[in-house]
């Protein structure tokens, strides 16, 4: 867990620049306090350190290996490595902070963990967690990806949790976190919300981004152990953010490092409800309780988003990349749903690996970065495996890709 915690941002009041802050009602105030104290007192706590770094190594997997993808580099002609997180325990890296956030709330003595999922990844890792600690677990999930993500909607079903389906608007993500928050909202004192990426109120952005930094303190150590240096590029997706936030945080200060942020440009980056590249198109705004980069209607609320990936279509993105893209230290780009698919079955086919149409957008541009001349390495942070997207994959692509109809 060496150095896990150690980041300088966000302020007392979880600004990073401009963007985070709590904008909540009264109500949940104090007990977003009350988090913000317990949090920092366990991350001091060897006893707690002690546990969470167990339960990594024993029970999720950690460390996840960094593998060189020799059939991608000699096609592409630049090294390019993958940071394994698809072979965490529940298949993605949702669990590095869910493990945190449901010992967190066994410490509070709450009695249920409820959460918003997407692609279904974060409410699989929140239901093992939720029944390896004791805990009752509802996960909102849109109608939309509930029928999309059906073998993820079975394992949570499996795991003892309450599947919720959001019914309004798209019935996607961020229906599902609305419909999440509504939930938290009647009862904050018995139940935590465990948000799941490096967004909403303060502590949040600050909690799920240090849990999951141990992904770039992993990545950094095994990267120079195998190379003798560092990557010259690092690339991973951006939803809300959390599995780029976590392979990020180790290498901020190394400036001959890039790092590359991937938002999804969907079906036309162009048209708005078509994509979900809150970067690349947004402004900044308020929703769920903090401040960022947002896509907006002519309302000015919140704009309606498509991804094919279930767990990229959010109309806003964590304040700490509002922050990283003002300054210009991160690099954000965006894929389209062609390209995402291409790079899954281009990553399936030369390294045998089948990922996470989330994780597909990040491949996808580490592919196009090599193309484009980049001759230094290129690290990717492959966030997920694709396990739960195949049945969806096949359905809707198959024949292109010479898969012959199933039965």
């Amino acid at each position: 867990m060496k150095n896990t915690f150690d980041h300088p941002l966000p302020n007392e009041e979880g600004f990073f620049g401009e963007y985070g802050g709590s904008f909540i009602p009264e109500q949940l105030q104090a007990i977003m306090q009350e988090i913000d104290a317990a949090y920092r007192e366990i991350r001091q706590d060897p006893e707690f350190l002690s546990q969470l770094t167990e339960l990594y190594q024993h029970y999720v997997g950690r460390p996840s290996p960094v593998f060189h993808a020799k059939n991608l580099s000699k096609k592409y002609g630049t090294d390019i490595y993958l940071k394994r997180e698809d072979l965490n325990h529940t298949g993605a890296h949702k669990i590095n902070h869910c493990l945190g956030e449901a010992l967190l709330a066994k410490k509070m003595g709450k009695k249920k963990l409820i959460a918003e999922t997407g692609a279904g990844q974060h409410g699989v890792a929140l239901a093992t967690a939720a029944a390896l600690v004791g805990l009752e677990c509802d996960i909102y999930m849109g109608e939309v990806d509930i029928k999309k993500e059906h073998p993820n909607v079975v394992r949570m079903h499996i795991l003892g949790a309450n599947v919720i389906p959001a019914t309004h608007g798209r019935k996607t993500l961020k229906e599902a976190v609305d419909a999440a928050f509504e939930a938290y909202l009647k009862d904050p004192v018995t139940q935590l919300y465990a948000i799941g990426s490096v967004v909403g109120p303060h502590p949040f952005p600050m909690m799920v981004r240090d849990f999951q930094s141990i992904v770039g303190n992993e990545a950094k150590e095994q990267f120079n152990s195998m190379t003798g240096g560092l990557p010259g590029n690092i690339v991973a997706c951006v939803g809300g953010g959390s599995n780029a936030m976590g392979i990020f945080s180790a290498f901020l200060d190394d400036k001959e490092v890039k790092l590359h942020g991937v938002e999804p440009s969907g079906r036309n980056l162009d048209e708005d409800g078509e994509h979900a590249a809150t970067l690349t198109k947004g402004e900044p705004g308020i929703m769920h309780g903090f401040k960022s980069y947002m896509l907006k209607d002519a309302d000015g609320e919140p704009q309606e988003v498509y991804s094919v990936a279930s767990g990229l279509d959010y109309p806003s993105v964590g304040p700490q990349h509002a922050y990283l893209k003002d300054i210009q230290r991160v690099n954000y780009e965006h894929i389209n749903d062609k390209e995402a698919i291409d790079a899954f079955f281009e990553l399936s086919r030369l390294e045998g690996i089948i990922p996470a149409i989330e994780s597909s957008h990040a491949v996808a541009y580490a592919l196009k970065l090599a193309q484009s001349g980049e001759k230094g390495s290129i690290l990717v942070n492959l966030s997920g495996r694709g396990d739960k997207d195949i049945d969806f994959v096949v359905e809707n692509y198959g024949k292109d890709y010479g898969i012959p109809s199933l039965p």
